[in-house]
């Protein structure tokens, strides 16, 4: 017998389901087997527990301290930091007038300690002297005087008042003594990520394995870190737009930065030897000392240098969420427990538990074997959350909180609510006379417009609370919009392909009266135009509450009509009249 198109339709959902299924399994699998994942999700602060940071500012001597402003605005731009690192569920706080607590879930890596206690600090500065080079530009300026017996001080002061950035009158005596006695190892000791920006700055670049350290004197500051408008990463392209497999990171300045920056790569492209250089100096240190071989007037200038992907990502999302406000150190790195534990979530998967109980009770009470239908979408539909939320936390660090659980449960109600739109729909042409098949196809088309709106309105309620939220609440609206989605995907490629193939079987066809489609169980049978037909099997006791369901069924329409044929006086004596025939014959 041939297949009828409603049948090929169901049977190719259910392999584009059936398909879905196994590539997420198989990720997972993949995930668990070969890249590091697991079959369970990774749990979050509140019930497994994580790591505590302390950071205690730093602040340049005679400096005050820090300010409660500051405090926040480190504590929001951390929270970015971390969030873009793909760790969820931290958790980021002051602690009393000067310390912000960081707290995260498991162990974290270098890399992410990096991100929170780096201050990102990006400064702009001209290469004033560099003992990278084979002549130092020192002794062209102001040679070293030889040391008098006196021991007279070095003048620390510029002789001649600076004209720009790159003016050799800032290497005074006492700057190029301080130079020389200078050692790499010094960096932190000097507090470089904290100098002042109208003065030179002596400083080395980053110490990179099978290299050399240098050292420099910078001038003062002359485009910084806050004038950046964006920051992104990627692999450099030669002229040809061919990947040289070199990582870069890509700075987009403001209005104020793109000035700033064309004049200083058009004063510092004319000069020559390490004048002609520009130090990217990021906390106190160079990442990059370039030379300028052209003038950027377009704010787009380009940080190239011993990159890997993940490290000029880290460096990326720290400019673009900006630096921070002051400086910080790491007071304290210790491992803390669940602030919930396991009983806490395993009374959540209690409630999850009851409360799916409950509504397959229900399902099978009000729809009898129907309701199978809805277990067999639940099952479903929480399979497909589970390798979903398995895999954000392979890929995207989430780690499932008690709010995320509760997310979870709230999930359940949503996704029984759609399936029970859709039987009720279902019924309702039952009630209009449809036969099964008929009666399935329009009530789809009934229901899912409902459908899509209630979930439409439950996403965009989940998106607006993940935008606006933070902490352990944006782990419930992730799974409850996470859920939302699932929702739509089950109903249109399981629950309404199932029905339409077990409306072809006699069981259902023929309304058995445990199969939750009787006709003569679901009341009246609209026949037209504010005209009902009552089943003839049904008893005289049950016929009034099925004549009142038919009544609260009519439109508006249909009850004005209605109305208006009870009280015509024609329609009355016509009534009256075959009342009469009725009698006589």
């Amino acid at each position: 017998m041939a297949r009828t198109t409603s049948v090929k339709k169901a049977l190719r959902s259910l392999t584009w389901l059936l398909i879905i299924v196994a590539g997420l399994a198989g990720l997972n699998g993949y995930a668990a087997a070969f890249a590091g994942g697991s079959w369970l999700p990774k749990l979050a602060l509140d019930l497994e527990g994580g790591t505590q940071i302390i950071l205690t500012p730093q602040v340049a001597s005679g400096a005050a301290n820090p300010t409660a402003e500051q405090l926040d605005q480190a504590v929001a731009i951390i929270r970015q930091r971390i969030d873009a690192s793909g760790v969820s569920e931290a958790e980021i706080n002051t602690q009393g007038a000067s310390n912000v607590v960081v707290s995260i879930p498991g162990t974290p890596d270098r890399a992410t300690i990096n991100r929170i206690e780096s201050s990102a600090k990006l400064e702009f500065r001209a290469v004033l002297v560099s003992d990278a080079a084979a002549t130092s530009a020192v002794g062209s300026a102001s040679p070293t005087p030889s040391p008098s017996a006196s021991d007279a001080p070095l003048q620390s002061t510029p002789s001649t008042t600076p004209t720009d950035g790159s003016d050799q009158a800032y290497v005074t005596p006492a700057l190029q003594k301080q130079f020389a006695d200078f050692s790499c190892d010094q960096v932190e000791a000097a507090k470089t990520n904290v100098a002042p920006a109208d003065q030179p700055l002596i400083t080395c670049d980053v110490k990179e394995q099978g290299r050399q350290q240098f050292k420099y004197i910078l001038g003062p500051v002359e485009v910084a870190g806050e004038t950046i408008a964006d920051a992104t990463s990627g692999q450099n392209a030669n002229s040809q737009g061919i990947s040289t497999g070199v990582w870069a990171v890509n700075i987009v300045f403001n209005a104020k930065g793109s000035d700033e920056f064309g004049k200083v790569t058009t004063r510092l492209n004319a000069l020559t030897g390490v004048r002609n250089q520009f130090a990217i100096v990021l906390d106190g240190r160079i990442i990059s000392a370039p030379t300028t071989n052209t003038v950027i007037t377009n704010g787009k200038p380009q940080i190239t240098g011993s990159f890997t992907q993940a490290s000029s990502k880290a460096l990326a999302d720290q400019l673009k969420f900006g630096a921070l406000p002051i400086g910080f150190k790491v007071q304290s790195n210790d491992s803390i427990s669940a602030t919930l534990g396991a009983s806490q979530l395993q009374s959540g998967l209690l409630a999850g538990l009851i409360g799916l109980v409950l509504v397959v009770l229900y399902s099978l009470v009000q729809y009898r074997t129907l309701g199978l239908v809805t277990v067999a979408s639940l099952v479903v539909a929480a399979t497909i959350t589970f390798l979903i939320v398995n895999l954000l936390s392979w890929r995207q660090g989430y780690r499932l909180s008690l709010a995320g659980v509760a997310g979870l449960i709230v999930a359940i109600g949503i996704t029984a609510d759609s399936f029970i739109v859709y039987f009720e729909r279902i019924r309702d042409e039952l009630r209009d006379g449809r036969a099964l098949e008929s009666a399935v196809e329009a009530g789809w088309k009934r229901a899912v417009r409902t459908i899509i709106a209630s979930d439409t309105v439950n996403f965009l309620a989940a998106a607006i609370l993940f935008i606006l939220a933070v902490g352990n609440v944006k782990g419930f609206a992730l799974t409850l919009g996470l859920t939302t989605l699932v929702d739509l995907v089950v109903v249109a490629l399981f629950t309404h392909p199932v029905l339409q193939l077990i409306s072809r079987h006699k069981y259902f066809r023929e309304g058995h009266r445990f199969s939750g489609l009787d006709p003569r169980a679901l009341g009246a049978v609209y026949r037209g135009r504010a005209t009902f037909r009552e089943p003839s099997a049904v008893s005289g006791t049950k016929r009034a509450p099925a004549h009142n369901e038919a009544k609260k069924r009519q439109t508006i329409a249909e009850r004005k009509a209605a109305e208006l044929e009870a009280t015509t006086p024609g329609n009355k004596k016509l009534a009256s009249s075959t009342k009469t025939d009725g009698k006589d014959s």
